[in-house]
């Protein structure tokens, strides 16, 4: 048996690593991937993420949040927090792991600020449903065509294609935004996460 030289192994290993270099630095390929699926859904519908399901049931504007209503680490903001209720109910499939931002019309990408908490969606055992909200900071002037994005991180198949979601949360223009900013609820409090039979 002939074994390969170190330097021939080395070329081939270098030429790989660039390959992924660059198209990492190619913004083009990172944002159309041709890898994944985006499955669009509107809030208060059921969306098929692989073979689980994932519902946005509530959308709330509020002027500060707390983990719970005896909390007096109250969180307060100059903008406007923006928390998303979900039901997440798993089917057979590992679900993998997603990471969740909300994107606007306007081009601003928000990340959650309840990150310690969960900074996506968490699936329970299969068969099960869970809910949870998360939480986002977003700037009063670019909420219109609010869309909550969940990315898929990882499967356990690295053969399968990755799933994403775009979520419309239902803010079309200007006069709903102004609407729902103005009549923002003062607390909102996190509610604990409930996971019941599906």
């Amino acid at each position: 048996m002939k074994l390969y030289r170190p330097a021939t192994v080395a070329v081939g290993v270098l030429f790989v690593l660039l390959g992924g270099l660059t198209r990492l630095l190619d913004p083009s390929e990172v944002f159309e991937d041709r890898t994944r699926i985006i499955t669009h859904g509107a809030i208060g519908e059921d969306v098929k993420y692989y073979d689980s399901t994932v519902t946005i049931t509530r959308l709330q504007f509020a002027k500060s949040f707390a983990e719970d209503e005896d909390d007096s680490a109250q969180v307060d903001t100059e903008g406007v927090f923006v928390a998303v209720e979900y039901d997440a109910v798993r089917g057979t499939e590992d679900a993998g792991i997603n990471s969740i931002t909300l994107a606007a019309d306007g081009g601003s990408v928000y990340a959650p600020v309840t990150e310690i908490i969960a900074n996506g969606i968490d699936f329970a055992e299969p068969g099960f449903a869970r809910s949870g909200a998360l939480v986002f900071e977003v700037n009063p002037s670019d909420v219109v065509g609010l869309t909550l994005k969940l990315r898929t991180s990882g499967t356990l198949l690295f053969n399968s294609l990755n799933q994403d979601l775009a979520i419309d949360l239902g803010v079309p223009d200007d006069e709903v935004a102004q609407r729902s900013i103005e009549q923002a609820q003062d607390q909102y409090v996190i509610p604990d996460s409930v996971i019941r039979v599906a």
